[in-house]
């Protein structure tokens, strides 16, 4: 604890020092080492295109990268991570994969019940009060210390959730010297210019140059991302604590820290819009690689959406806080998107696997259903 404790003083006046206007000799000396904007401009395409197909055939070798996820103790953390880690081993091995080794990244300060099931790594949190009631801001946290504290034989790294669900064998999406990330489109670094400007001084160049992105999913280069994560978390902190910056971005508050926290490092992504969908809104699974589940899905039973109203059949991930949600989840009616019938038939293949999962006895199971 005291190791953690100074390691995170020293960030803390090192994050510091990369805010100040001093830092711009810093950027400067990575461009050197990394993509020029000569190249870059040579090199991206439409950034929500699909990789080019001749950088698809050149490959002949894997490119493994790390799947790690920051996780907390909570049963609402702790079922999520066990079924995203479910459908990560389903989906490994497969052909076209270069998913790695897995870590999961708990920090609550100590070991879980989960520690024999999953990979873990057990960093402390933030110290407290820090967070002010924002548990997020525990995630560049932890990966600062995992980063420090581990040793990562992939030299890539994908920066996941447990929310998250594998669709299908994910291949490495970084283009060359490029991370690759999802576009967010609740993320708009032009439209906050003022706030965005308190963080990513002028000298840095235009705003445009940070990424509509959060941290997940992101694939990157573990060395890079070392460079970046004491950056994310002081930028993050420092958010937090300016009223105007906390009130606006609210529960994205974090995601931005990592979009301008790259800029600040200079480094730009590969936008991939075949990354992840996120039912109700994205209708169909095809050709993507994740599904994220972080919205309510709340239907009539003529199959139409009622979303802001809560449906005669619903699913929402946060009815289940307290407990895990029940297996056989009911398939929804007629109608409603490929995604959220996709999404309910694979929830219900994890829990019917996965041992010891809590019965709909012992959890509240008019939460979910029909009413």
């Amino acid at each position: 604890m005291r190791q953690s404790a100074a390691l995170f003083m020293a960030l803390l006046s090192i994050g510091s020092f990369l805010l100040t206007y001093n830092f711009v000799s810093m950027i400067v000396h990575y461009h050197k080492t990394g993509p020029t904007n000569e190249n870059r401009n040579q090199l991206v395409m439409d950034p929500l295109a699909e990789m080019p197909e001749h950088v698809k055939r050149s490959r002949n070798h894997r490119r493994p990268f790390h799947v790690a996820l920051t996780a907390t103790d909570t049963p609402y953390s702790k079922w999520q991570c066990r079924i995203m880690y479910y459908w990560y081993k389903k989906k490994k091995d497969l052909p076209g994969s270069d998913m790695g080794k897995f870590t999961r990244i708990l920090h609550s300060g100590g070991p879980d019940k989960l520690m024999d099931e999953i990979p873990t790594v057990v960093v402390d949190p933030l110290p407290p009060g820090l967070d002010r009631g924002y548990v997020v801001l525990n995630r560049p946290w932890a990966f600062v210390q995992w980063l420090e504290k581990s040793t990562i034989e992939e030299e890539y790294i994908l920066m996941a959730e447990p929310d998250h669900i594998f669709l299908k064998p994910l291949p490495n999406l970084v283009y060359e010297e490029y991370p690759a990330a999802f576009p967010f489109f609740y993320i708009k670094p032009a439209e906050n210019e003022k706030i965005i400007r308190k963080f990513f001084p002028e000298e840095m160049g235009p705003v445009s140059n940070i990424d509509p992105i959060g941290n997940s999913p992101v694939i990157i280069k573990k060395d890079l991302l070392k460079k970046i994560a004491p950056t994310w978390l002081n930028v993050s902190l420092k958010m937090k604590n300016d009223p105007e910056t906390d009130s606006t971005f609210g529960w994205v508050l974090e995601m931005y820290g990592y979009a301008v926290a790259s800029a600040l490092h200079g480094v730009q992504h590969i936008l991939r819009n075949d990354f992840i969908l996120q039912p109700p809104w994205d209708l169909e699974t095809q050709n993507k690689f994740i599904l994220h589940y972080t919205y309510g899905c709340d239907f009539n039973l003529k199959g139409e959406l009622t979303y802001g109203k809560v449906g005669e059949w619903r699913f929402d991930k946060r009815a289940y806080l307290d407990a895990p949600l029940p297996r056989n989840l009911p398939l929804p009616p007629r109608g409603v998107p490929e995604s959220v019938v996709t999404l309910v038939r694979l929830l219900n293949e994890a829990t019917a696997k996965l041992p010891n999962w809590q019965t709909t006895e012992e959890v509240n199971s008019s939460s979910f259903g029909r009413s």
